[in-house]
């Protein structure tokens, strides 16, 4: 019974906590800008107006279009269960724990994709094979920095695995996995999550159909989503189990908040890449994570 509402109460703090990300990263964009921007708390205010709108269904759409979205944000929920807290640990810690979760991140593309096809969109369609075609070098970067966080500290699970720092790998890791954050989210400069241009778009063109209640859990699968990969990223290179709870705490706060600004830097200082481009970029992040994993494995021989 303890569990089960220790586990209720962490996916409260997931669907609070997530729509502040991209709050922050826009008002980090409108700073940089000189603008006043929206306010911090405006993915608040279209989540609640979004509930209360009606769903609009294309003649072609099957139950499909309504199952991948919400298949979509159980999945990225359930890796968020697994993900730890710092010093507050995760909701469900189990040996190989890693490996579900990243496979729960793949079947949360999985189902947006899914969703994507069900429209029978052909700008959908073409969205979706952007994706999946991206993903294969992505989902191999983040194989790579979890082979190299198990090969430093010996387990499998994300509670052993994030608990010390990565060491000499830290820099790579920050490199790759930051990298692979941004692509991952559809942030610049791998997509814009602000355009509107169908023929430039990756993630947003799969949900160009999606309205009402399904583009909220859309949009706060989305957030979520950006603090898991913040997270991880922030937990896999700071020193969080040598320091004490509460230092541990507002290391991991700082080590988010930093990671968010960063986004916001990102986007503000560089431009969308060509698509011709991207896969390099993406497989110059899988290079930095498996020079990670090199260099753990010659320490543990060492």
């Amino acid at each position: 019974m303890i569990s089960v509402l220790n586990i209720v109460l962490r996916l409260g703090v997931w669907l609070l906590l997530a729509p502040l990300l991209p709050g922050i990263i826009n008002k980090v964009k409108a700073w940089v800008a000189g603008r006043r921007g929206p306010p911090i708390l405006q993915l608040y205010y279209d989540l609640a107006r979004l509930w209360q709108k009606e769903i609009v269904l294309s003649t072609l759409a099957s139950p499909g279009f309504i199952a991948g979205p919400a298949a979509a944000w159980i999945a990225v929920a359930g890796a968020a269960i697994l993900m730890p807290l710092g010093p507050a640990g995760a909701g469900l810690s189990f040996r190989g724990d890693a490996i579900l979760f990243i496979y729960f991140l793949a079947l949360a593309r999985f189902a947006t994709a899914w969703g994507a096809l069900e429209t029978g969109s052909a700008f959908e369609g073409m969205g979706a094979a952007r994706e999946v075609s991206y993903a294969v070098i992505s989902e191999a970067a983040i194989f790579a920095a979890a082979l190299s966080l198990s090969v430093q500290t010996g387990s499998i699970s994300l509670v052993s695995m994030l608990s010390s720092s990565s060491g000499a790998c830290a820099v790579l890791l920050v490199a790759g996995l930051f990298a692979v954050l941004l692509a991952e989210n559809c942030r610049v400069p791998f997509d814009d999550p602000n355009t509107h241009l169908e023929l430039t778009m990756i993630h947003e063109v799969m949900v160009l159909d999606h309205s009402g209640p399904l583009l909220a859990v859309v949009l706060h699968g989305a957030s979520m989503k950006l603090l898991l990969f913040s997270l991880f990223l922030a937990q896999a290179v700071l020193p969080l189990g040598r320091l004490a709870p509460w230092m541990a705490a507002g290391g991991l706060a700082a080590g988010v908040l930093a990671v968010t600004i960063g986004v916001g830097l990102v986007e503000s200082l560089m431009a969308r890449l060509a698509f011709r481009r991207v896969p390099l970029l993406l497989t110059t992040a899988f290079l930095m994570c498996l020079f990670a994993l090199l260099v753990a494995w010659k320490g543990t021989v060492a």
